[in-house]
């Protein structure tokens, strides 16, 4: 140490023997050692705003609390005559007050598995273009731009561009797929029309495409450049550092993205409706018509009945709030379970 104290100046000793002695009088908690671990409790202005997020989250749980509940008491009359029952009944009786679940809860989630089936590849590859070098900035910003757009279209326009648009264009495709696939149980169907529930599944890909790329577009540029540098440094070509590096380190807010895209996938209405045939039936083909939870709840609430027909329709609603619940949670745990995985 005297060696080196002859070849240092007075200042830098002083600072090394400064930053030595804070060190040592470091606590060796290492969550005290950071600049953000003061709540900020000794200030009143900091106080205030924590109590006030609290009152705001409060308000919003108190408010989702009650909307179910509310919900819960007009579906009560039908919770009671049919019980769980309701969930896998296949008649829907208005004039004799008989209601099964079972086509729409089908329906709902058939339609919203085939719009993530086509809009993750789809938003993750736009993802991709727009926040990686492969284009000029402007093109890149461009193109962000545009799909974003999608976003701003009201539903029920898609709806219109789906019956005087799409539909014509993938009829004559849909046919094909019944003359020469029809030993498939997806496309076993006899004379497909335009409005069934493989167009509702793509309709909804293209409402919700906006949504997951935008959100996986933020996430790949948060990602820390370094990452990109240090692949590419040990010899990884542009794909392995893509597909081993940028996604699995994006993962968790890849799912977030795509669970979100999949609650308005499951909550769509107008277009659905327009474009999915409204047949209250179970068919594994996806060229044959079907119904959705949101659709009928459009269709029929305006014209129900109070009484077991409202109360059903309620019951729909539970029903739907139940498994917009449980595919959120179930994403949660996929997420922690691959976090985990990765430590």
């Amino acid at each position: 140490m005297g060696y080196m104290s002859t070849l240092m100046s007075p200042k830098i000793l002083i600072s090394i023997n400064s930053v030595i002695y804070m060190t040592n009088l470091a606590p060796s908690n290492n969550e005290n050692l950071g600049l953000t671990a003061n709540d900020g409790t000794n200030f009143w202005l900091d106080k205030g705003f924590t109590w006030l997020v609290y009152i705001f989250a409060t308000i919003a749980v108190a408010v989702l609390f009650m909307m179910s509940w509310i919900i819960f008491l007009e579906a009560k009359p039908a919770i009671d005559n049919f019980g769980i029952g309701f969930l896998w009944g296949q008649d829907w009786d208005t004039a004799n007050e008989i209601f099964g679940a079972l086509p729409y809860i089908y329906g709902t989630l058939v339609s919203s598995a085939i719009a993530i089936f086509f809009a993750v590849p789809v938003s993750i590859a736009v993802a991709l273009v727009t926040s990686e070098n492969f284009l000029p900035p402007s093109i890149q910003t461009t193109l962000a731009f545009v799909v974003e757009l999608i976003a701003a279209i009201p539903s029920v326009i898609i709806g219109l561009w789906g019956i005087f648009v799409f539909i014509p264009v993938l009829e004559p495709v849909q046919q094909w797929l019944a003359n020469n696939f029809k030993w498939i149980p997806l496309f076993n169907s006899e004379f497909p029309v335009g409005t069934n529930m493989l167009t509702a599944g793509i309709i909804l890909a293209i409402m919700i495409l906006p949504t997951m790329a935008a959100i996986s577009r933020d996430v790949l540029r948060a990602i820390p450049k370094e990452l990109r540098s240090a692949s590419m440094a040990l010899g990884g070509t542009r794909w392995e550092t893509i597909f081993r590096v940028l996604l699995p380190a994006g993962f968790s807010g890849i799912v977030s993205a795509a669970m979100l895209a999949l609650g308005r996938a499951l909550g769509e209405t107008m277009a659905v409706t327009m474009v999915i045939g409204n047949s209250a039936q179970i068919s594994l083909s996806l060229l044959d018509p079907a119904y959705t939870i949101p659709s009928v709840l459009a269709n029929e609430f305006a014209e129900a009945q109070p009484g077991l027909h409202i109360g059903a329709l309620c019951y729909l609603g539970l029903v739907l709030f139940a498994v917009t619940l449980a595919v959120n949670i179930g994403a949660r745990l996929l997420v922690q379970w691959v976090g985990s995985k990765n430590k």
